[in-house]
């Protein structure tokens, strides 16, 4: 036992036990592996996880539809007061998805010459306009998941490039411990690179799929509003202004026609 406990080998072995470091590397100590390179990761990783919250509440169906608003307005247009469901559309407090898509709808039949012939092509290009408004929000998360590998292996040939650096320096032979910062550097970006891109590639076809759904699911209630519209006349009215009828003075009554003195 004696001589086992002497040998050369158990020597070695207890020397690195003692010279192994007493606690492991922390999580900041990798980053800061990485240099300036891997804190712009970390800021995007940041960055992304404030976008995914965002749109997760976004993208929800009370929020692009409201049950308030869908009653509003089914009511003001079974009442055929077209300017009065335009003016609650355009109202800023009332800013959702269903409101922006009708009331573009309303504020082009008003203007158009075809009137509610107009209703449903305006409707179909007004939703395609949120529609693309929505996706524009998702994709930037994708615009991080390209860019955080790229930046990851922008890391990896800095560190290359100043591993050779250190090793032209030194004549062709370097020290392992002269080569360790730079290999660190270019080892240590390309995984934060890649643990920012990785979920955030699954996140965004998530939430891609989430806008298809939403969207769908929207588009029938509008679809209901555009039928109650239709239902109540063969061609809807444009929404506009109540024309005014004329008075007349206190006991007389106003004349049959509008006013102009004919009958009807």
């Amino acid at each position: 036992m004696h001589l086992l406990s002497s040998s050369p080998l158990t020597l070695a072995m207890m020397q690195a036990t003692a010279d192994a470091p007493a606690s492991s590397r922390s999580l900041l100590d990798y980053i800061a592996d990485g240099r300036q390179v891997g804190f712009i990761i970390i800021g995007l990783s940041i960055a992304v996880v404030v976008l995914i919250i965002i749109q997760l509440v976004r993208l929800q169906r009370e929020q692009l539809a409201p049950g308030e608003q869908v009653a509003r307005l089914g009511e003001a247009l079974r009442r055929r007061d077209l300017a009065g469901a335009l003016v609650y559309c355009q109202a800023e407090e009332n800013s959702s998805f269903l409101t922006r898509v009708f009331g573009a709808a309303l504020l082009r039949v008003s203007r158009s010459p075809f009137g509610g012939l107009e209703l449903r092509t305006a409707l179909e290009e007004a939703g395609q306009l949120q529609t693309a408004r929505l996706y524009r929000g998702v994709d930037a998360i994708a615009v991080i998941a390209t860019v955080a590998p790229m930046l990851g292996l922008l890391g990896t040939t800095i560190g290359m490039v100043g591993a050779f650096d250190t090793l032209r320096a030194g004549g062709g032979v370097a020290r392992p411990d002269q080569l360790a910062g730079d290999i660190s550097v270019a080892l240590i970006t390309t995984v934060l690179g890649l643990i920012v891109a990785i979920p955030s590639t699954a996140v965004h076809a998530f939430l891609r799929n989430r806008v298809e759904s939403l969207v769908g699911s929207v588009a029938e209630i509008i679809e209901d509003l555009a039928a109650v519209v239709e239902a109540g006349g063969s061609q809807p009215q444009r929404p506009a202004a109540a024309a005014h009828r004329p008075t007349a003075p206190a006991g007389q009554p106003v004349p049959a026609g509008g006013g102009n003195g004919t009958g009807p």
